[in-house]
């Protein structure tokens, strides 16, 4: 039988790309560009299963392509809101994310941004690099100290337990959350979490509020002006979810004022654009959306997604089966 096509709309380390050719006919997009709406609806149109990345819009008009093709969206990441999911379904299309093998490395990023703000890490690199550093003395970059705070979760998922664990077992941090879906009393106990009803309340309590929420319509802008107010002065918002997460403009406003000091971001709205504000302020750290960026993590992403593209060619029902 003739191996199914697969499209891979970004490259993928070398290892994932390697295993996608033995068991598939690959097309690779070689030169790593962006593709456009043309080329995902061409890609629908001419294979048998497309890997999109989260930088892949997949909407109802890529989905709209004539005569579609594809039947499974291998998707390679965990979040799938760059997926119009109900337009997917309309077509009988199969999407399959990448979940648990990229926890840690995020839930670390989201430690990073955390420390490096705190601790103005990325304003004290830029002073060296820089010559302008004159030598210790005793009231140069104070930062905030982490160990013994309150750290707020919005969104108690995987990578948000990881965290929580990583701070409290590693940084004597109290942790309380906020979660329609909790987690297990145990996995709770475990963490000496404190759960709390609502957003509202996490955002007043914590000394520094992280995100672990998923993006869509129903997060859209959940952190807004108002729920910002909310926080501490001195108090710092973290972001390793989705950028639509936070109103930037919000965010920009409340760092310009005072409201919190300071935020820590790897995702933004409208990525790879970043607000122009953001990239003079010395309160906020800035990493390109690096959350899974490790080898063995973006190599077992690429591995989940065949995983997922494999069983569904062999008739089985695939692991990670979103739609």
């Amino acid at each position: 039988m003739a191996k199914p096509k697969v499209i891979i709309t970004r490259r993928w380390p070398e290892a994932a790309e390697a295993r996608a050719r033995k068991l598939f006919d690959v097309v690779l997009n070689e030169d790593d560009h962006p593709m456009t709406v043309a080329e995902l609806q061409e890609a629908l149109k001419t294979a048998d299963a497309v890997c999109p990345t989260v930088s892949d819009a997949i909407t109802a008009e890529v989905l709209s392509a004539e005569p579609l093709k594809c039947k499974i969206l291998g998707n390679y990441g965990v979040g799938f809101n760059h997926i119009d999911l109900g337009a997917a379904k309309s077509r009988n299309l199969v999407v399959t994310n990448t979940p648990e093998v990229l926890t840690d490395c995020t839930a670390d990023i989201a430690m990073i941004l955390m420390l490096m703000v705190a601790r103005r890490a990325g304003e004290g690199e830029r002073h060296v690099r820089h010559k302008e550093w004159t030598g210790w003395r005793p009231t140069h970059m104070i930062g905030t100290k982490v160990t013994g705070k309150t750290l707020g979760l919005v969104g108690m998922g995987r990578i948000a337990r990881a965290m929580a664990h990583k701070a409290h077992h590693g940084f004597d941090m109290k942790i309380i959350f906020t979660d329609p879906y909790p987690p297990p009393d145990d996995v709770v106990k475990s963490l000496d979490a404190e759960p709390r009803d609502t957003i509202e309340e996490v955002l007043k309590e914590a000394d520094f509020v992280s995100l672990h929420c998923p993006g869509g319509k129903e997060t859209y802008h959940l952190l807004n002006e108002e729920r910002i107010g909310l926080m501490k002065p001195g108090a710092f918002l973290i972001n390793s979810a989705r950028g639509d997460v936070i109103d930037p403009q919000a965010l920009i406003k409340a760092l310009n004022n005072g409201t919190i000091k300071g935020a820590g971001l790897d995702v933004y709205e409208g990525e790879p654009n970043v607000q122009e504000e953001f990239l003079t302020m010395e309160n906020v750290v800035l990493l390109p959306h690096l959350g899974s960026a490790s080898m063995e993590t973006r190599v077992a992403m690429g591995m989940r997604a065949i995983d997922n593209v494999q069983a569904f060619f062999e008739g089985k029902e695939p692991g990670d089966r979103v739609v």
